[in-house]
């Protein structure tokens, strides 16, 4: 053999074959690292998007909880409206004030696409608006179906059914529908069947915001129900109605684990696939991703490598000096980035050096890793503002009957000529109104008791003979800050409650003092106390992270506002502070109010 076949043998034996395999080997390498990045990925936007999904439908929830206790449903559970006709036959102008109400609780409601309701007492059709080529099943064919037991079963919680999952009921549309049971407010029996159908545009508005760089990597999301039958589909609804087993062999996504991922073929087509649990009924959210999309950074990295293979025939030393060191320094940073970001680093990003495929892939993990700290922060943000806005609903909550009271004292005082009695209410009730609408949240507990004691004095121009009251608080916490409209419901619940039926006099007593870095309150009243069962409802509603959701909107509740001082204080300050009850049947109650000790300004 000539110099030259060794020396050729020994380049093909020593450099082309070995480079041969470790190009294979790269490639798998670089494919597993990218299907593990992309799962990771997955699974980050699919939890971050299964929350939106999920609040869409806990919206919808929030919306049919009010339409459940409104006044005008209730009315015409009970035969209390005017018409005996169906709602969408009567003239719009000649319905009456609860038949206006019930129709605009559903019917204006932006996501709202459909609803009726069937009443058990007359098995009658309550239609608020028509749907073309759809009439509901007449309610003894209605008591035969699945979703019929079910949704008795959950005693008025909302069952959530599918498009195609039980098309007799729900008709053949593409929306989803809320089944619930509705009850009769004051004896909790049950009364009638309520279903919602909800427009997919809120939905498909969540999946283009979430869609994760669709355009590169191909991403459809699918839900699907826990028998496998698909619901929606963010492409377009190309496979809605079909069951997940006749588009994969991929078995772990319809249950098990909260989440699933692996590759396999859909629709004849590798991909990639993930789910997660959706947190609605039994249904799964599904991530499918084309492998080919995914692996083009791949692909080109094998083309680039066979251009090489080619190169090193004419210029082998260049490429043992240059090429192989450069790649494999990039493939070393780019798996130590990787694992930095696996870590939780969310801050590492590769040096783009170039402009060549190496440079694309970092620049591809670059963008990879700030989509995933935007989502978290979005996320984050989104949960902020959650809290904020409930928060601020807790606050604005108003007691409009004691106003409405007030205002008539004033009146009978004016009526009877006695001017000084009427300028003293006046400014009390001014004093009043002065702190409950200021923007501030927190005020000096020396504000809070003005506006306490203006209260009292209003209450017992009102109920003279009933009660009467002390209030001691040192001196020393008159500058330190507190949730404003804190003491003012606590003491309404000993006049309205504690009060009720006494044939004596009265007694609350409001005292304060600091405790181990805290500023405790104590209301005490001497009157008919709580019986056990209602002071242990009590507790359980103020500790529950939704204890106000369930409470109108307008009106008055009894004990709304105590529950309100509970939840306003746990949103703001956490579980260590809050309120405690101690009370037995005609030894009256005592409410413990603890909060932060904390230092004030003028409070103006």
């Amino acid at each position: 053999m000539t110099l030259r076949g060794k020396l050729f043998g020994a380049f093909l034996l020593c450099f082309i074959l070995p480079l041969s395999v470790l190009g294979i080997l790269g490639y798998h390498l670089l494919s597993g690292i990218i299907e593990e990045k992309y799962a990771q990925q997955s699974e980050l936007t699919l939890r971050a998007l299964s929350q939106s999904v999920s609040f869409s439908f806990m919206e919808m929830d929030k919306v049919t909880d009010s339409t459940v206790a409104s006044e005008s449903l209730q009315d015409v559970l009970n035969n209390r409206s005017d018409s005996g006709k169906d709602i969408d036959k009567i003239d719009y102008l000649e319905l009456n004030k609860v038949q206006r109400s019930f129709r605009e609780l559903l019917v204006n409601h932006p996501s709202v696409s459909y609803a009726f309701m069937y009443t058990f007492e007359n098995s009658r059709i309550n239609q608020i608006f028509t749907k073309e080529s759809f009439s509901a099943m007449p309610f003894g064919h209605f008591k035969e179906e699945p979703a019929y037991r079910e949704a008795m079963r959950r005693q008025g919680l909302p069952l959530w059914v599918g498009p195609g999952e039980y098309p007799e009921v729900t008709g053949n549309g593409t929306e989803f529908t809320q089944i619930r049971v509705v009850k009769d407010i004051l004896t909790l029996q049950d009364k009638g069947m309520l279903l919602v159908q909800m427009k997919n545009s809120g939905l498909e508005t969540v999946f283009r915001h979430f869609r994760f760089k669709e355009e590169q990597y191909a991403t459809r999301f699918l839900i699907v129900s826990g028998s496998g039958l698909v619901f929606f589909d963010s492409s377009g609804g190309a496979v809605d109605g079909r069951q997940l087993k006749e588009l994969t062999e991929y078995r772990h996504l319809e249950g098990g684990e909260a989440y699933q991922t692996g590759r396999a073929r859909f629709e004849n087509q590798d991909s990639l696939l993930a789910s997660v649990e959706l947190g609605v009924e039994d249904w799964r959210l599904i991530s499918v991703t084309s492998w080919v999309s995914l692996s083009r950074e791949v692909m080109l990295y094998a083309r680039w490598l066979g251009m090489l293979l080619l190169v090193c025939a004419f210029s082998a030393v260049l490429f043992l000096l240059f090429f192989t060191n450069r790649v494999t320094r990039q493939v070393i940073q780019t798996v130590k980035f990787m694992r930095m970001v696996e870590r939780g680093d969310l801050s590492a990003r590769l040096p783009v050096v170039g402009s060549d495929e190496m440079s694309l892939l970092a620049k591809g993990f670059n963008s990879l890793v700030s989509r995933v700290a935007e989502l978290l922060h979005e996320v984050m943000r989104q949960q902020e503002r959650k809290k904020l806005a409930e928060l601020q609903a807790l606050q604005a909550q108003i007691k409009p009957h004691f106003l409405f009271n007030a205002l008539e004292s004033i009146n009978i005082l004016a009526v009877q000529n006695q001017g000084r009695k009427v300028s003293q209410m006046v400014a009390r009730l001014g004093n009043l109104l002065r702190i409950s609408i200021q923007q501030k949240d927190v005020i000096t507990v020396e504000q809070e008791l003005q506006h306490l004691t203006s209260y009292l004095e209003i209450q017992k121009f009102r109920f003279e003979e009933l009660f009467d009251y002390r209030i001691e608080v040192p001196e020393e916490l008159l500058r330190c800050t507190m949730p404003k409209l804190s003491l003012q419901p606590l003491v309404e619940n000993s006049i309205q409650h504690g009060f009720e039926g006494i044939d004596y006099m009265g007694s609350i007593r409001i005292r304060a003092e600091a405790e181990r870095g805290r500023m405790v309150f104590w209301v005490e009243d001497n009157g008919i106390g709580m019986e056990p069962g209602k002071l242990a409802k009590f507790q359980y509603e103020s500790q529950r992270d939704t204890a106000h959701a369930d409470l109108p909107e307008t009106g008055e509740r009894r004990g709304l506002g105590v529950c309100n001082v509970a939840d306003r204080i746990r949103i703001g300050y956490g579980l260590r502070y809050g309120l405690f009850l101690s009370s037995s049947p005609g030894a009256g109650t005592v409410i413990k109010l603890v909060l932060p000790l904390a230092e004030g300004g003028d409070g103006g």
